[in-house]
């Protein structure tokens, strides 16, 4: 499940870069309900998007800004609820992170789905209940 985090130069270290996505992570994990399930976590892939001053704008005026995008499945975080959630904490993780470079109301997050059966992993594509299936199978013997 891709995480793209985006920032404006200047806005975290490569350490601060590291550790937020691998809080994107944990957060994603944690709202789907899916902290330790080993499929999962091998599945959660991240990049970071590092662009000059003056390459970011809001309102059309460069700003230092964040933008945390995810990428699920269709059926992963169809809760209300959850999408808030993993939101949320995605805005306090890039904050955190960027120590103090960045302004709360400059993280912009979105969560966008593939269609039923337009997801894949290492060459297999999965549909809704396979994908389910690999996740719940994953987590057989997990406490």
């Amino acid at each position: 499940m891709p995480i793209t985090l985006t920032v404006s130069e200047g806005v975290l270290s490569a350490e601060a870069e590291a550790q937020a996505l691998a809080g994107l992570t944990d957060a994603l994990l944690d709202v789907a309900g899916l902290t330790g399930n080993a499929f999962m976590a091998a599945n959660i892939v991240g990049s970071i998007n590092v662009l000059p001053k003056g390459r970011v704008l809001a309102g059309g005026k460069p700003v230092t800004a964040a933008f945390v995008e995810l990428k699920l499945p269709e059926i992963a975080l169809a809760d209300s609820e959850a999408k808030r959630a993993f939101i949320e904490k995605a805005t306090d993780i890039v904050e955190k992170a960027a120590g103090g470079q960045l302004k709360r109301e400059h993280i912009w997050s979105n969560i966008v789905y593939a269609p039923e059966g337009a997801w894949g992993i290492a060459g297999t594509s999965y549909n809704n209940a396979d994908l389910v299936g690999a996740i719940a199978a994953s987590s057989v013997g997990q406490a």
